[in-house]
C-alpha cells in the first residue's frame, strides 16, 4: 500500500493555488484525496456536489487524485482513510499562526498523521477564494487566478454573461 496524503479545504471555489498545491502533493504521495469540508464560519457560494465537481475538472490531468468530502472531523476522517498525512498550502506567516493552532489540536487527535505545509508558489500568495468571489462578483477578470470550470461556474453564479 503506497502513501497517501488528504488536502483538505472549503475550496470555495478551488483556485489557481489550490491546484498548485494539489498537483505538488500528488508528485509526492501515491494517492491524494482531496477532502471538500464545510467551514462552519463560512456561507459557501457552491455546494459540496459543486466543490467536488470543480476540483474533479480542475485535478483531471492528475491519476492518482481522488475528490471526496466529509462532515466529519478531520483527524477522524483521516484515521478512516489510513492516511498518512495532510498537505496544507501556506501563503504567509498569518497563514503559519493559524495553521499551528489546527495542527497543534489535530497531533492530539491523531498522533499518527503529520501535517506537512507547502509554501504557495509566489504568483498565488496574495490569492484567497473570497478575493476571487469578491472579484466575480463585479464581473472583474479572474483569468489566471482560477481554473478554467470555475470561471464559468462563477459567471453562471453571478448571472453574467458566459
Amino acid at each position: 500500500m503506497g502513501k497517501l496524503a488528504i488536502c483538505p479545504g472549503s475550496f470555495d471555489p478551488v483556485t489557481n493555488g489550490h491546484v498548485d498545491i494539489i498537483t505538488r502533493a500528488s508528485k509526492i504521495f501515491d494517492e491524494v484525496i482531496v477532502a471538500v469540508f464545510n467551514n462552519q464560519s463560512k456561507s459557501p457560494l457552491f455546494t459540496v456536489e459543486e466543490r467536488m465537481h470543480l476540483l474533479r475538472e480542475s485535478t483531471k490531468d492528475l491519476p492518482n487524485i481522488v475528490v471526496d468530502s466529509s462532515e466529519r472531523l478531520l483527524m477522524d476522517y483521516a484515521r478512516e482513510k489510513k492516511a498518512a498525512a495532510v498537505v496544507r498550502g501556506l501563503r504567509a506567516v498569518s497563514d503559519f499562526e493559524y495553521e499551528m493552532q489546527i495542527t497543534s489540536m489535530n497531533r492530539k487527535l491523531n498522533p499518527e498523521v503529520e501535517t506537512l505545509f507547502m509554501m504557495t508558489n509566489n504568483q498565488y500568495s496574495f490569492l484567497s477564494s473570497s478575493m476571487v468571489k469578491e472579484i466575480a462578483k463585479y464581473d472583474g477578470d479572474i483569468t489566471g487566478l482560477v481554473p478554467e470550470p470555475v470561471i464559468y461556474a462563477l459567471k453562471k453564479k453571478f448571472h453574467h454573461k458566459v
